[in-house]
């Protein structure tokens, strides 16, 4: 769903909070969404007062004979919310729009190993788009996520200055050297 600036501006809808450093009690706790609707619980949750989070990644489609490069979630049908259980009603979740669940230990929502939340938010751009080339090393299996070869495996040959990696292919049983953006591929680990 397209929210106009202008939209914003007149108070209907409010301003995204941005993640932040957590006070008190409070915790990161994943939910689970139903299929294709991450954005729609996303802007529902954020309607209701509650901070999230949602990392994503550019995907490559294919249809037709074309090929298109979206902004897709790095963990489709999941996202991330803030929560102090003593303070926050947190039943509400699971009835909002676009979600399917919290994800539960028992009766009440796990959260999040600490730190992990914290780490993807730094390494988002300000998009929200993770930039995980950082841990690139020379040598090293990746995984493309974006072009002709998404989802291919392959060895990263050469990183450079200027953002760009060159990457080692095995295609048809002959090596083959494709160059693409860094944020592009993904260290296997």
């Amino acid at each position: 769903m397209f929210i106009s600036n202008a939209t914003r501006l007149a108070g209907n809808t409010p301003e995204p909070p941005q993640p932040s450093i957590l006070a008190g009690c409070e915790r990161w706790y994943a939910v689970h969404t139903l299929p294709f609707a991450e954005a729609r619980a996303e802007h529902q949750l954020r309607r209701q007062k509650f901070q999230t989070f949602q990392p994503k990644r550019h995907r490559t489609i294919r249809h037709a004979r074309k090929l298109r490069t979206v902004e897709a979630p790095f963990f489709p049908r999941y996202l991330f919310i803030v929560l102090d259980l003593d303070r926050h009603q947190w039943r509400s979740v699971n009835g909002t729009f676009g979600v399917s669940r919290l994800v539960m230990c028992g009766d009440h929502p796990r959260p999040v190993p600490r730190g992990v939340v914290e780490a993807l938010i730094e390494a988002t751009n300000a998009r929200g788009i993770l930039q995980l080339g950082r841990e690139l090393q020379q040598g090293g299996s990746i995984r493309l996520l974006a072009g002709p070869f998404a989802d291919q495996l392959g060895t990263l040959d050469r990183l450079d200055d200027t953002g760009r990696v060159q990457v080692l292919l095995h295609i048809l049983g002959r090596q083959v050297t494709i160059s693409t953006e860094m944020n592009n591929v993904l260290p296997v680990l």
